[in-house]
């Protein structure tokens, strides 16, 4: 901080190590939000070489494409057009080809710094955006307003506008997702970000930066002229690879201000009266980097870090000036914090700095940890990263974060252009981390072609066909399983279940059995830590997958994998929900109850009862609450099958009252709605 006698600069000190250790806790080791990343990257990489290039593009964004897993965050996605562009003068529309991309001109001659109007210079076929455009000046420009409306509920249904996005909340995670549009070029207005980067970040990182150009979000300057039609610049892109670029102390420094913000600063506050954001951390966090304010950002330095930060937005508060980080003209205060709100911020701030650092004693999070080492100056912490986890903690990370690597369904026409893609990059430096999400990606678009493929020609086929088509399902499911984890062996039963080779499904469905039953079986993050080292620690990562690894089951929605369960996919895709997931063990009961029915009646019946025992007693072990309303219905299926209609309708009514997470709901009215017609003829 200021100046300090030495020995209070080696109690600070002592105190940083205290709060590093804690805040790894929190936020994660360097490692495991490495793990993070590095899985969210290499969906986009896949993405960005399947994708058609007239199609729509994705791109995680925010805190949770920074690498923060923070309780209550919200998950950020970008969506645009690729064959719209913007462009930022008429000189750059020789770039492109008009026959098959629209062109946007960016003009920034009449909006507030960080905003522009964007005029739209050749036609688009998109409804969305023609119905958008105003006519001003005698051109045509996309309204910002307009798009925002329209399109707040085309990625997820029943969003509600807040800011330039559409946003709610599934299960128990809060989105945001945003329309907007790309640009391939760097912006005049935030060429002084590029002769600012001295030290930081590297030369090489700013080219990459610069050469992808940003995005504009809809949403106006409230002071602009045209506040309904103008366009935010958005670096949102180029945000999260300057966070990949800070090291631990400083990606750590953030989060404490992240947390500092929530449960200090924000905290029993109304929402209309929380005059900073997240955003605006991190914007001190990147200035503070940049100004060389600290010589070395350590876990030593974490506190004097954090104290840099919270003086620097002190200052902001009290000049009503928080420059943008790109674009420093666009004062992010001027809009909220002015005038009276203005003066009761930064009195409530300057109530904090007076306290020292003792203001982090508010903080509910590392209040008790502050106390520990105040009351015992000899405890110790360790701010080696390598001594904070163990391999089992890096495995849970890795199983949760590669799940989300799943594969879409794609026309079977462009899969040798997929498998093209995925040979490219296992052909390119990748992580291990990358490694196991691409193999985790690989495995689930077998499982889909496999079925797609069944699906193609059980009607259309000749006998030759079919044969050549299952032999190539089946050779796919069992490379799936292969190199993908136990769970995987289940889509195998699924699929000669499918085709009416019940014994062998039981066959697989038995060695499915064993496995999941071992000890040291990694369910979500349910593991028996000790029995799971002793087992597999130190191994491959293909063999802990085989052996040691199940995860829930995933069946695309628009894809039939088993006929008892086409009425809940079309439920859920009618609400635009593209995915089921059901619990291994209530699909695992649930397929051994469908196989048995056609061996021995007796098994079939013991099936059903360890499903019904499951689901009417699991305590979140093995079906978490998001799930319970599919587990139910598959429950209530099988009840129905067996005849026990009145255990169905129980069961049924059951899946309704739980969070429709599965959006399953019209599939279950219907189902009640068959056994009221059949309980009628009795």
């Amino acid at each position: 901080m200021e100046s300090f006698s030495p020995k209070i600069c080696e109690g600070l000190e002592h105190m940083s190590e205290s709060i590093f250790g804690v805040m790894c806790d929190i936020v994660g080791t360097s490692q495991q939000v490495a793990i993070r990343r590095e899985t969210t990257d290499i969906e986009e990489m896949v993405d960005r070489r399947v994708e058609p290039n007239d199609g729509r593009k994705t791109m995680v964004s925010g805190s949770y494409r920074e690498g923060f897993r923070l309780k209550g965050s919200d998950v950020d996605f970008m969506y645009w057009l690729n064959h719209h562009r913007v462009i930022m003068d008429m000189s750059q529309s020789e770039y492109y080809n008009t026959a098959n991309t629209t062109l946007i001109l960016s003009d920034s001659s009449e909006s507030p710094p960080g905003f522009t109007l964007l005029q739209l210079l050749t036609p688009s076929r998109y409804r969305e955006i023609r119905s958008s455009c105003v006519r001003m000046n005698d051109r045509v420009y996309i309204s910002s307003s307009i798009y925002r409306q329209l399109t707040c509920s085309a990625a997820i249904p029943n969003s509600t506008v807040h800011g330039p996005c559409g946003s709610g909340v599934i299960g128990t995670v809060e989105y945001d997702t945003a329309w907007c549009f790309v640009c391939d070029f760097w912006p005049l207005s935030a060429s002084s970000w590029i002769d600012r980067c001295h030290s930081w970040p590297d030369p090489e990182i700013v080219n990459n930066i610069v050469r992808n150009g940003c995005h504009f979000v809809a949403i106006g300057h409230p002071f602009g002229t045209h506040e309904q039609e103008e366009w935010r610049f958005s670096f949102s892109q180029a945000e999260y690879k300057l966070v990949y670029s800070m090291n631990h102390c400083q990606f750590l420094t953030y989060g404490l201000l992240k947390l500092f913000l929530k449960e200090v600063i924000n905290h029993q506050l109304e929402e209309s009266n929380k005059l900073l954001c997240s955003y605006h951390m991190k914007t001190t966090v990147f200035w503070a980097i940049q100004q060389n304010t600290l010589p070395q950002w350590c876990p030593q330095n974490l506190l004097a870090s954090f104290w840099v930060c919270f003086k620097l937005l002190l200052r902001w508060v009290y000049e009503g000036v928080c420059p943008n980080f790109f674009i420093p003209q666009n004062n992010m205060f001027l809009t909220k914090v002015h005038g009276s709100a203005q003066n009761r911020l930064f009195l409530q701030l300057h109530e904090l700095y007076k306290k020292g650092l003792a203001c982090l004693l508010q903080s509910s999070s590392i209040r008790s940890y502050i106390i520990d080492v105040l009351c015992n100056s000899r405890l110790s912490m360790c701010t080696d990263e390598s001594m904070m986890r163990c391999e089992v903690d890096y495995d849970v990370e890795l199983v949760r974060e590669s799940s989300k690597a799943a594969a879409h369904p794609v026309d079977l026409f462009v899969l040798p252009k997929v498998i093209h893609a995925i040979e490219q990059l296992v052909d390119s430096p990748l992580t291990h981390y990358q490694v196991v999400s691409l193999q985790r990606f690989t495995a689930s678009l077998f499982q889909c072609t496999a079925f797609q493929l069944h699906n193609m020609y059980i009607n259309i086929g000749s006998n030759k066909q079919m044969y050549i088509a299952d032999k190539m399902s089946c050779h796919m499911l069992k490379l799936a399983a292969k190199f993908g984890c136990i769970s995987d062996m289940l889509y195998i039963t699924m699929y000669h279940y499918k085709t009416f080779r019940y014994r062998e499904a039981l066959s697989v469905l038995e060695m499915t059995k064993v496995k999941l039953a071992q000890p040291y079986m990694m369910y979500t993050r349910h593991v028996d830590r000790e029995g799971y080292t002793e087992a597999v620690g130190g191994q491959s990562w293909s063999t802990k997958s085989r052996q040691a690894v199940a995860q829930d089951i995933e069946l695309d929605t628009i894809i039939c994998y088993i006929s008892e369960l086409i009425s809940e996919q079309q439920s859920a895709l009618q609400n635009k929900v593209p995915t089921l997931y059901i619990p291994v063990f209530v699909m695992l009961h649930f397929l051994e109850f469908l196989c048995y029915r056609h061996i021995d009646t007796t098994l079939s019946q013991a099936a059903l009862d360890e499903l019904q025992v499951l689901v009417h007693h699991d305590q979140g072990l093995y079906v978490c609450d998001i799930y319970r309303n599919i587990s139910w219905e598959i429950l209530g299926i099988c009840q129905q099958i067996t005849g026990n209609l009145q255990a169905a309708l129980y069961s049924y009514q059951q899946s309704l009252s739980q969070y429709p997470y599965q959006k399953i709901q019209s599939a279950t009215h219907r189902r009640i709605h068959d056994i009221g017609g059949t309980t009628s003829h009795y």
